[in-house]
């Protein structure tokens, strides 16, 4: 990278921890926080919850006809996200492991923790569930296709890509050729450490 595009994405990894600060005090404030991965409230944080909680007749009179229309369209995508992950899952376990590359952990990327939240009636946690499900997957098959990129070609593309993944920046610039055959293993080599910049 050059001087300035590292000074930029130093000042990306600053930015993003003082958000990750700022997150956590507004956790804070709402009267919840983290331990070992299990979600906390503080006392009377549920109570209150769960009197703010809809029951399910009043759900269903405040839906739109397009809503309950829908939703067998929404759901049927549940079937290419199961075959996805799994597909993806086998890729990994066999092709990852073949040239060495550190595996996708799954349980970073799918997280199941709406469940605990008592203002959702049953309904609206199983439309909680699934989209944690189905964007948890797109993640996850995001990152294992980024591992990929960066052991085949970590090479920028000459147009602007929207929504690039976290490790395209350190890829190398389209056009160069000698960094290309100088930096490809270096670039295979910090994927066994699970690293996106191999500098």
């Amino acid at each position: 990278m050059t001087g300035r595009i590292e000074e930029l994405a130093h000042e990306i990894v600053r930015l993003q921890q003082e958000l990750d600060r700022e997150i956590d005090r507004r956790r804070k404030a709402l009267g919840w926080s983290l331990k070992a991965r299990l979600v906390e409230f503080e006392q009377g944080i549920v109570a209150e919850h769960k009197r703010l909680r809809m029951g399910l007749t009043e759900f269903f009179a405040r839906s739109s006809w397009r809503t309950i229309a829908t939703a067998p369209v929404i759901y049927s995508l549940i079937v290419p996200f199961v075959i996805i992950d799994i597909w993806v899952s086998l890729y990994q376990a066999i092709c990852f492991r073949a040239y060495g590359i550190a595996r996708v952990r799954r349980s970073d990327h799918i997280a199941f923790d709406r469940g605990s939240l008592a203002y959702l009636n049953g309904i609206e946690a199983l439309n909680c569930a699934y989209c944690s499900y189905g964007n948890g997957v797109v993640s996850y098959v995001r990152e294992v296709a980024a591992r990929t990129e960066q052991y085949w070609c970590p090479i920028k593309h000459a147009l602007k890509v929207s929504g690039a993944h976290e490790r395209y920046q350190a890829f190398l610039e389209y056009g160069d050729a000698e960094g290309y055959r100088a930096r490809l293993d270096a670039f295979r080599e910090a994927l066994r450490n699970d690293k996106a910049d191999p500098s």
